[in-house]
Order: C-alpha cells, then sequence, then structure tokens
C-alpha cells in the first residue's frame, strides 16, 4: 500500500515509521519543502515530497497538520483519496472557530468541506503520539486498545480500519462524520487509553457541551 503524509510532526512521523515497519511504501511532506526531510528520510526510510505529490502517491492519505492550517492547502490533488483526518481543534493555536465552538459542527465534516471530493474518516486523532508506535498489540491479545473512527464513507472506513488492525489496535466504527464529535479533544475517550468495550462506554458518556480540564488526557 502507497501511504501520503501530510505533515511531518510527531503523529505524522509516528504513523511513518508504523507504515515502513509494516513494509508500505510512504511519503511524508511538509510545509517547508522536501528538501528539509532528510533527517526524516534518513530515519525511516520514507521518501519525501511536497503535499501535493504525496496526496497524488498516496492509496491512503493522512492529514496530520494542525488544524488551523487546513484552510490553505488545496484540495485539488487529494481528489479521490481515503484521506485520514487525524486533526484536532485547539483554540489557543487555531484560532476560535465559532461553528465548533457553538457545537454546530465537527472538526472532520469541517475537513470534508474543504476537500469534497476526498472520502474522509476521522481516525488516529484519540491517541497521544508516543503512544502510536508502542501502544498496538497483536490481535487477540487481551485489553488490546482501541481506537474509534468515523466516516461518512463505508468502504473508506473498511480501508482504515484494516490499517488500523495492521498498526496494532481495534478498531471502532463510531458512525458518520457528524458523530465524531464524541472523540474530539476532551471528551472522555479522548487520548486514553480503553479497550474496545470501555471505549464503548466512554464514547456514550460523551456530552456535546462539556469538556474534561485541559491536559487531563496527558500522561
Amino acid at each position: 500500500m502507497k501511504i501520503g503524509i501530510i505533515g511531518a510532526g510527531y503523529i505524522g512521523r509516528s504513523l511513518a515509521t508504523l507504515g515502513m515497519r509494516q513494509g508500505h511504501d510512504v511519503m511524508v511532506s511538509n510545509s517547508r519543502g522536501p528538501a528539509t526531510l532528510g533527517s526524516t528520510m534518513s530515519a525511516i526510510g520514507c521518501k519525501a515530497g511536497t503535499a501535493e505529490q504525496a496526496a497524488a502517491f498516496g492509496d491512503i492519505v493522512v492529514l496530520a497538520v494542525p488544524f488551523g492550517k487546513i484552510g490553505d492547502m488545496s484540495p485539488g490533488p487529494f481528489a479521490g483519496k481515503v484521506l485520514i483526518d487525524t486533526c484536532n481543534y485547539y483554540p489557543a493555536r487555531d484560532g476560535r472557530i465559532d461553528a465548533l465552538d457553538r457545537h454546530e459542527t465537527t472538526t472532520s465534516q469541517i475537513v470534508a468541506a474543504h476537500f469534497p471530493a476526498a472520502r474522509v474518516v476521522k481516525a488516529f486523532n484519540a491517541i497521544l503520539a508516543k503512544d502510536i508506535e508502542t501502544a498496538g498489540k497483536a490481535a487477540g491479545t487481551p485489553n488490546r486498545r482501541a481506537l474509534p473512527i468515523a466516516g461518512d464513507d463505508t468502504d473508506s472506513k473498511s480501508v482504515v480500519a484494516a490499517w488500523l488492525h495492521e498498526c496494532g489496535y481495534d478498531p471502532l466504527d463510531t458512525g458518520a462524520l457528524a458523530d465524531s464529535w464524541r472523540f474530539e479533544r476532551a471528551k472522555p475517550a479522548y487520548c486514553i487509553p480503553l479497550d474496545r468495550e470501555t471505549l464503548k462506554t466512554k464514547l456514550a458518556m460523551a456530552e456535546r457541551d462539556i469538556e474534561l480540564p485541559h491536559g487531563s488526557w496527558r500522561r
């Protein structure tokens, strides 16, 4: 499988590392251009390209940039792609977004609106970057960590769920992009290690207008 990764921060590099370990073909991009990714290429063994090149390259494309930067990206190269949205809304970093503050939409619905020809799946946003490479376990391991996904296209969710499983996690389909608020920042399932049944419980506990204390999910 070819995986294009937009963003070379902690999340992007962790997913690139996993992809390479699994034998996939990975291309990473950042906002400064491929010439600045030499150390990443050496450490991980991946290819480097522009965001447009990584989007065109991938069978699946991972969006791993600050949420506030989404609007700066051209949607054209993402047409027809399975686009994994790992982004989270942090107002102090991204600026206030009234529609999110009023709970009128979700982060992934905003991503889908900006990339209308992509098939957006929300995934890998509810796990700390430092856990991505280390918390995965073989299928059948007791208390294997589960991660939520959401999307409006069943086939795309199946593709992403298969990769999550390969990465060592039990994928849990939570429904449509409109339902993805249940595992956004500061909800009970956000970045907390949970097995499948406990994840279901935490998702059900989420309330749209109530947030956990900032940073309570960090360990």
